[in-house]
């Protein structure tokens, strides 16, 4: 077992306010076969005390944040930590078949090209359907791409390894080159839409992203903010405008602002006045002016 053929893989998990998920998760990564693997937990400054993790899995890297840092950030701190070549990471509200590293490994040494790679992911609750198999591009004026697969019932119809456009932040695999050329995530996103910033920068630098179904990863699903929140209306909102200006320029770019500003962002703030929930209106307008004070870098 040579360190070429098991370069060190570094798999990095956030915990806020979820270390029974987060314990289930490492209960899970107890059965990986591959031999050369570290484990990160960074917790969030959870409300509720998780430090007794260092001490249950001692074999696990435990970094405890001062402040919440979001997704990115968490994530960010680990990354700095981390020794491996590649960079798993992983929602702590997934789990993990045994062999799911094996092919995303063979498939980063078969082609230098390939910077970012996501597994084949399953609903954790539903274990047939799938929730993705790749991702479509970016739409360069309504700043939103779509997953491949989901809701379908796995039949085996997205069992080949592809080139795709999207990865999905749940579970990515990163190589290190590609953190070494355009930097760790980007962390003003601080929820939503990063990796799909990230997806964007690693591809205008060169860098492949592929789907591979080898790799099987059960996903529990928003465990930690729900299916529908004021926080995530307001950093899905916020975050969308953030994305256009960050990664659509020209022509495309101006037509995607004008369309987001004038067009989806007042639909949007009428459907949720209509249905009686102004508290969310309340939060696409602040996403709204966050951007307005935000300058972009």
């Amino acid at each position: 077992m040579s360190s070429i053929q098991y370069p060190l893989v570094s798999i990095i998990t956030v915990n806020y306010n979820t270390d029974k998920v987060t314990v289930e998760l490492l209960e899970s990564l107890k059965k990986v076969t591959y031999p050369n693997l570290e484990i990160i937990v960074v917790d969030n400054a959870s409300s509720v005390d998780a430090s007794y993790i260092a001490r249950q899995y001692p074999q696990v890297t435990f970094i405890q944040n001062p402040v919440n840092e979001g997704f990115a950030g968490g994530n960010n701190r680990g990354i700095e930590k981390a020794g491996g070549e590649i960079i798993f990471l992983l929602n702590n509200d997934t789990e993990v078949e045994p062999s799911f590293i094996e092919p995303v490994v063979n498939l980063f040494n078969s082609n230098e090209q390939i910077g970012i790679i996501s597994p084949k992911i399953r609903y954790f609750y539903s274990k047939d359907i799938i929730q993705y198999a790749g991702g479509t591009p970016i739409n360069s004026f309504t700043a939103r791409g779509a997953f491949i697969g989901t809701g379908e019932t796995d039949r085996g119809q997205f069992d080949q390894p592809r080139q795709t456009w999207l990865a999905h932040g749940a579970a990515m695999a990163i190589h290190r080159k590609v953190f070494e050329k355009i930097g760790l995530l980007p962390e003003m996103y601080f929820l939503y839409y990063e990796e799909l910033d990230f997806s964007e920068h690693a591809l205008r630098a060169g860098f492949q992203i592929w789907y591979q179904p080898g790799s099987l990863v059960l996903h529990k699903e928003s465990m930690s903010v729900g299916k529908v929140s004021a926080i995530k209306v307001y950093y899905q909102n916020r975050n969308r405008l953030l994305f256009i200006r960050r990664n659509i320029f020209g022509l495309k770019g101006l037509i995607s602002k004008i369309f987001f500003t004038f067009i989806s962002f007042p639909l949007l703030l009428i459907r949720y006045l209509i249905k009686g929930n102004p508290a969310f209106a309340g939060e696409v307008w602040r996403g709204l002016v966050w951007n307005l004070n935000y300058k972009n870098k």
